[in-house]
């Protein structure tokens, strides 16, 4: 059979634009900035564009500017896939802006704590606890510290830094003290009373800035604070004398975490994206570049990360806290955190 030059170059034509079109799928991704976009875009979106024959877009910004963002975009969707921190994604999901998950085998290996909820997962782990400067510690005689009430032992008073409760730290902060004094994310007034009475003496700064908060170590104005496992590891890496402990009560989880944006136009790539950051060996680059200890319980982590990270045994220890309570009750005790405990 022949066909005519216009017919074959009618067929190639169009075959052309098929590869094109498939070539052209862009899944667009929202996620922090910083070492997080670093690492994604140098150690694995190469490798997933080129296996998913797709290119990612990434776009960047905290889990408020990427909530902000879906919220905005409601009528429209831009992002394909959203990372987010855990209560944020609560957030998300209950505003129905995540599909359902699919199913796959790699989720099959993940922790259930790291199971949000119907339309969203945890990648990785971060533990709310104490960041203190060993240095400083050792030169004092004093043991590490050990538990929440810890943080109104009048021996910090002045070199204590705890974020305030637009940062989840703080906000984790406040939980524990609810907890530890009688109350709960249900009955935040002993958490309220504990700060107001027991805490804020000795804090010196409520310090929002990771970097800030960095330098306040680094220039020895504090020697404790409430802060993240990953943030200390960074700290650490510059060299500076800073470990993370585990309060005896038990740390906060704090979840990287991740849905598929409801409406999206690659909706089969963004499920292939979340798991592929499920990946055991991508779960390990995301342990070394941030901090994150990995979701997925086959992820294997040489021994001076997992040692510094929450992984393995210690995840049993965690904390998780009661996102549906706190959510619709944040912007009031916002409110009263700053008439109340930095006032």
């Amino acid at each position: 059979m022949k066909y005519s030059s216009i017919a074959l170059g009618a067929a190639i034509s169009v075959a052309g634009a098929g590869i094109a079109a498939a070539q052209d799928k862009v899944l667009t991704v929202g996620g922090y900035g910083g070492s997080f976009e670093t690492l994604l875009k140098e150690l694995v979106i190469p490798n997933f564009e080129e296996t998913h024959d797709v290119t990612i877009s990434f776009v960047s910004g905290n889990s408020t500017e990427n909530l902000a963002r879906l919220q905005a975009q409601r009528a429209s969707q831009e992002l394909d896939v959203v990372i987010l921190d855990d209560g944020p994604m609560y957030q998300a999901d209950a505003l129905g802006f995540c599909a359902p998950i699919a199913d796959s085998e790699v989720k099959a290996d993940v922790y259930d704590i790291a199971r949000l909820g119907p339309n969203s997962i945890g990648l990785g782990f971060v533990a709310t606890g104490f960041t203190y400067n060993t240095a400083w510690f050792e030169r004092e005689g004093w043991e590490p510290p050990k538990s929440w009430l810890d943080l109104t032992d009048p021996k910090f008073e002045g070199i204590l830094s705890v974020p305030p409760i637009s940062n989840t730290y703080g906000l984790h902060t406040l939980v524990m003290m609810a907890r530890l004094n009688g109350g709960g994310e249900t009955d935040i007034d002993p958490g309220f009373t504990a700060m107001v009475d027991d805490v804020a003496p000795n804090i010196l700064v409520f310090e929002p800035s990771s970097g800030k908060m960095s330098e306040l170590f680094q220039s020895e104005e504090i020697a404790l604070s409430i802060w993240g496992s990953g943030r200390t590891k960074s700290l650490a890496d510059t060299g500076f004398p800073a470990a993370f402990a585990y309060p005896e009560e038990g740390a906060v989880a704090l979840m990287i975490a991740a849905c598929s944006v409801v409406d999206s136009d690659a909706p089969e790539e963004a499920q292939a994206f979340i798991d592929y950051l499920l990946d055991p060996e991508v779960q390990a680059l995301l342990a070394d570049a941030i901090g994150a200890g990995p979701t997925n319980k086959t992820a294997e982590l040489p021994e001076a990360l997992a040692n510094s990270l929450p992984y393995g045994d210690k995840i049993a220890d965690l904390v998780a806290v009661d996102w549906d309570v706190i959510n619709p009750a944040r912007e009031d005790w916002t409110k009263r955190w700053a008439r109340e405990v930095e006032r």
